[in-house]
């Protein structure tokens, strides 16, 4: 089974392909963070995601979507434009007919660490203890999105 998880966001959006075989890890087949400029719009901005994430799902065909819930934050514009990305992403993953599953911080960590309190660098940790194939560096962003996806694997019991 092949996922795609995405940590939203609008000036960094983390993204990552997992696969998941029977009685094997999770493989990250593909992994991103996506930066757009403050220089642009908002609107070029949603565009700029929107293209790359229907890029993506072209290419690697993914059946599911796992993301995170929003994190209500202290900056209410912020908060309101991810949001909108989040809206978008939903759009496309319902265009290309993509299971979707939703997940709030609490319980990625949980399902990650099994400690809802988790830290950042703790759900760092045990994503590359639990995924093959991180190579490199990564960004926060990146590791969120795996870990979103884990979830997915997790909440799901798949295979």
């Amino acid at each position: 089974m092949r996922i795609i998880s995405i940590d939203p966001g609008y000036e960094r959006l983390g993204v990552a392909i997992i696969d998941k075989e029977k009685n094997t890890k999770e493989v990250v087949v593909f992994s991103d963070c996506f930066r757009t400029s403050a220089k642009e719009t908002f609107e070029d901005r949603l565009f700029s995601i929107g293209n790359s994430l229907e890029n993506i799902i072209s290419e690697y065909s993914p059946t599911a979507l796992s993301i995170e819930n929003l994190f209500i934050q202290n900056n209410q514009k912020t908060a309101m434009r991810v949001s909108e990305v989040r809206g978008a992403i939903i759009y496309i993953a319902k265009k290309y007919k993509l299971n979707i599953k939703e997940y709030t911080p609490l319980q990625i960590k949980l399902a990650v660490t099994g400690n809802g309190k988790s830290t950042k660098d703790q759900v760092i940790k045990m994503v590359n203890m639990l995924v093959k194939n991180i190579n490199g560096k990564k960004l926060d962003d990146e590791y969120d999105a795996i870990a979103i996806g884990l979830t997915y694997f997790v909440h799901n019991r798949v295979l």
